[in-house]
């Protein structure tokens, strides 16, 4: 089954946006590239709180998965 991400509705294409930069923060943060102030530069420029914690969370789950403190 495949999925169309063009086809999604506005919030969920922001969600997965999100869980990208979430992603290549924390892949920065374990290559030693960046620390932990890239989340907190990213957080302040999400506006709404709901997508602070979705970004939270993602960031959280990247932090598990990649093994970086």
């Amino acid at each position: 089954m495949s999925y169309n991400l063009a086809q999604l509705d506005p919030k969920e294409k922001n969600k997965i946006e999100l869980d990208k930069q979430a992603s290549f923060i924390v892949w920065k943060m374990k290559q030693g590239k960046s620390g932990p102030d890239a989340i907190t530069q990213q957080m302040k420029s999400i506006r709404l709180d709901d997508e602070k914690q979705w970004f939270q969370q993602s960031v959280d789950k990247y932090k598990r998965v990649m093994g970086v403190a």
